[in-house]
Order: C-alpha cells, then structure tokens, then sequence
C-alpha cells in the first residue's frame, strides 16, 4: 500500500469519525467519508485492548495486506477499527470478513 493511500493525521481521523455514521460488521467498525479527490485514503485503529504493540503492530500489517490487494473506486477516506474479538479469527476470516465490508460500502471496482 502507497504512502499516499494512507490516512495518518490525527485531525483527519477525528473529522472523518466524528462527521460520518459508522457500518459496523463483525469485528470491524468502518468509517466512510466521500470527498472529490481523484485518490482514496485508508486509515486504521488497533486499540491498546487488543494486546501489545507488537500484536497490534502485526494485525495493521495484515490489514494493510489485505486492503493493498484490491481495487477502489476513487474519492473516499476510510477508517477501519478493529474490534477487540479479532484475536479470535485467523488471516483468512480476517480477510473474507474486511472484504465483505467493504463490498457492502460499495468501494471496491467490479472486475469486469
């Protein structure tokens, strides 16, 4: 995932939390903002409950890895939060579970 993908201000991810309803699916609560830029922006939030550092640092890893893989339509910024549950869930329910969301949201490219 490019740098210029990434949603990583403070500022920016209290605006894009505070002024857009969220869409809750499984362990994941997604935020979505629209805007006119000719980019998308992902950001994501591993709270300190779900283990140490290195456990959160590694769960943003496969996040990013999962998300990197696809194709998105343009104008949006996306705040992904991780539920403490997803410790219970291996990579590849991790993934089917993202993807899911965000198909429902409606930002991924139809392969045509």
């Amino acid at each position: 995932m490019n740098k210029e993908h990434i949603v990583k201000e403070n500022i920016a991810f209290q605006r894009i939390i505070k002024n857009n309803k969220p869409f809750k699916y499984k362990n994941y609560i997604i935020y979505l903002e629209k805007n006119n830029e000719d980019n998308y922006k992902f950001g994501f939030s591993v709270g300190k409950k779900i283990g140490h550092a290195h456990i959160r640092n590694k769960i943003k890893r496969q996040l990013r890895n999962i998300v990197s893989k696809k194709d998105y339509q343009k104008g949006f910024n996306c705040i992904i939060i991780v539920g403490s549950n997803i410790l219970n869930s291996n990579f590849k329910e991790m993934q089917d579970d993202l993807i899911f969301a965000l198909n429902k949201l409606n930002i991924i490219k139809e392969n045509i």
